[in-house]
């Protein structure tokens, strides 16, 4: 079999970008699906303070409030910031502060003069508590069990300033559904696992804890005040790194997350993670663009290559190969967090999932205007 100068050059590029893969399968997500997962500590240490910011969540936070407030942990406030809403939330805050000491309600109102947005919610919120360990989630979340605050407090080490968790969203019908699940699945895994590796780069807002301390020392979202997204991801990029940070995957330290019922809601809200992206340090952009591009690459290549006869059986053996080796690793990391059932349809939602991010790439070089609620 005779190859020319161009087939030659595709299959050196395919094979380039299998083994980047494949370096991110086996060096880096691999250390995920092996690490030893923390048991939930015995005693509670110091006291916490829960911070949720709530825009017209009324509904919400009279599902899940409660399963907040009655965290067994014998010491920790739950700060609800009511951000400007208008559907009934001081109400039903009113009623639970009636019902639960522990809470402590703090109202943003109209016609103040800031920067609108949950950035400035948040920080009302941090102000507002009176204990130096944080710990984060959203009005729509649920957590997985009365132990959670249990598993998010701060550990042992003082040297600890921040604490990951991962939140997965509940199982509802559609495709849509389990795209958004299988994303975030993706999410989690990446970051969760350069955590492990000592290059953490992003929490999720919804189930992560850090020091009231920190955010002071590091001025707290001042650098990023000015887009709407990031009090969650951008503040970890600036502040994380390998010796000050941990993760916590127990599975009753995860919190359980309302995900989005329609698509274009999806998009908005993945439009506001990817421009918070944009301003993420030099080298943890590098890494997870070369991440996207040389997956989409994968797929060019060797679709280039399926039209050539001399290459086509060549070009099907690395997809299967990839295939086959990625089938031992995520399958596991899907049970581990939560999306066993997806194991099955992994194959398929991984290649939905890359042309939704190119897709939403796309997009967002066109769509500017975000905002939080």
């Amino acid at each position: 079999m005779e190859l020319n100068l161009l087939e030659i050059c595709l299959l050196g590029a395919l094979a380039f970008c299998f083994l980047v893969q494949l370096y991110f399968s086996l060096f880096v997500h691999l250390k995920l699906a092996l690490v030893k997962v923390d048991s939930i500590p015995e005693e509670a240490k110091n006291p916490i303070s829960v911070v949720i910011c709530a825009r017209n969540e009324a509904e919400n936070l009279k599902t899940y409030l409660p399963t907040i407030l009655q965290q067994d942990y014998p010491n920790f406030e739950v700060i609800v910031v009511n951000d400007r809403s208008w559907d009934g939330t001081a109400d039903i805050l009113k009623e639970f502060a009636k019902k639960y000491e522990r809470l402590k309600v703090v109202s943003v109102a109209d016609g103040e003069k800031f920067i609108a947005g949950k950035k400035f919610a948040v920080t009302m919120g941090i102000k507002a508590a009176s204990y130096e360990w944080l710990v984060f989630t959203d009005a729509d979340c649920e957590p997985a069990s009365p132990n959670w605050l249990m598993g998010m407090q701060q550990p042992e080490d003082e040297t600890i300033e921040i604490v990951l968790g991962y939140s997965p969203y509940f199982k509802k019908r559609g495709l849509l559904n389990s795209l958004i699940r299988f994303e975030t699945f993706f999410t989690a895994v990446n970051y969760l696992s350069f955590a492990l590796k000592g290059m953490p780069y992003m929490g999720v807002g919804r189930n992560m804890a850090y020091k009231k301390s920190l955010f002071f020392k590091s001025k707290g979202f001042a650098a990023h005040m000015h887009i709407p997204s990031g009090d969650d991801d951008l503040f970890v990029n600036a502040n994380a790194n390998r010796s000050n940070t941990k993760i916590r995957i127990n599975k009753e330290t995860q919190v359980w997350s309302e995900p989005k019922a329609t698509f274009i809601e999806y998009l908005r809200q993945k439009k506001r993670h990817f421009g918070a992206g944009k301003l993420y340090k030099s080298k943890h952009q590098f890494i997870l663009s070369l991440q996207i591009i040389v997956q989409f690459l994968f797929y060019v290549f060797g679709i280039a290559l399926l039209c050539f006869p001399e290459t086509l059986y060549i070009a099907l053996g690395v997809f299967a190969l990839s295939i086959f080796i990625r089938s031992f690793i995520y399958p596991r990391l899907l049970k581990r967090l939560n999306y066993g059932e997806l194991s099955w349809w992994f194959p398929i939602l991984d290649i939905i999932l890359f042309v939704f991010l190119v897709f939403n790439a796309i997009l967002s070089i066109f769509v500017k205007k975000v905002q939080w609620k």
